[in-house]
């Protein structure tokens, strides 16, 4: 009896041994299977962490080409653009050195997103600036080309205006008719004038002439000169400094002879005495009639 109950106790004790096997065995099992999943999981995430990290190096080197080809002449915008860039190249560097942080690599992922919006949003703006500024160029083309129609209307208004005023010049110019010309000499005394056409006899040369009838010229005083040229080509004058110079179509000389009138716009005859330094010499004289700077009459004189 003792025998039997010493092999009943022995199997029971082996077949505990083998249920303690087995369960250790299958506790084994089943943390050896749990590590692995848990390996397999962090293999994944790795792998997931690299794949989000190369994916955002890809989005931030594509970010930066896009940010290049944004141009803008606006100097605060391009001035933020060139800015983004900056930070982009730093996200670029950071992103290397923490290539296994999840954490970082999310935030790297979230700051990217916000960078790819701001750019999109610049993309907006400078479009419709430079639709503004096409369509300033174009008001800007239509204003000069307005402006230039304008300074040609101006200038083909000043060019009537000046040609209008020429003729109301030409047009105002007093007419000169009846121009005569006697030599003379005044007897003891000085009164009596007596003509003669003997140049050692002539003391002076007497020009008469008429102002014609004119509406448009300036009513008033005028003065009318008397030019003469010599036989001997000198221009007569009693003195040859600046008190005898007048100016006749746009020329200076010495008048020999002035008188002053006063001119109401009507028919007017009027006689001046000119002479000029020592005797009178032989030959002809040549006799000009000048009013307001222009010559407007003409005659000639013979001495023998």
């Amino acid at each position: 009896m003792n025998q039997e109950e010493s092999k009943k106790k022995r199997g029971i004790f082996l077949w505990i041994i083998i249920f303690l096997l087995v369960g250790s065995n299958a506790v084994l099992v089943w943390l050896y299977l749990q590590e692995k999943n848990k390996l397999a999981e962090k293999i994944i995430e790795i792998k997931t962490i690299y794949v989000e990290k190369e994916t955002i190096e890809l989005d931030l080197a594509t970010l930066k080409k896009d940010y290049e080809s944004l141009e803008t002449n606006n100097k605060a915008i391009q001035a933020d653009i060139e800015l983004k860039k900056a930070r982009i190249e730093e996200l670029m560097i950071e992103a290397k050195k923490h290539k296994g942080d999840a954490y970082f690599i999310a935030k790297l992922k979230k700051e990217t997103e916000t960078l790819r919006a701001i750019m999109q949003h610049y993309v907006v703006t400078i479009d419709s600036l430079n639709t503004l500024n096409q369509n300033l160029i174009v008001e800007k083309k239509n204003v000069i080309k307005q402006l230039n129609e304008e300074k040609e209307k101006g200038k083909q208004l000043n060019q009537e205006k000046d040609e209008l005023k020429e003729t109301i010049a030409k047009g105002s110019v007093l007419t000169c008719f009846n121009v005569s010309a006697k030599g003379v000499y005044f007897k003891k005394g000085g009164k009596k004038e007596v003509e003669s056409n003997k140049a050692r006899k002539t003391t002076k040369i007497k020009v008469s002439f008429s102002l014609g009838e004119n509406k448009i010229a300036k009513a008033g005083e005028k003065t009318v000169y008397v030019r003469i040229m010599t036989p001997d080509g000198k221009e007569m004058a009693k003195s040859y400094d600046d008190s005898y110079k007048f100016v006749f179509n746009k020329s200076n000389g010495y008048f020999a002879g002035k008188e002053t009138v006063n001119y109401g716009n009507v028919e007017l005859s009027a006689v001046t005495y000119c002479e000029g330094q020592g005797e009178m010499v032989p030959g002809n004289y040549i006799i000009e009639i000048s009013c307001d700077g222009a010559m407007i009459g003409s005659t000639n004189l013979k001495l023998d």
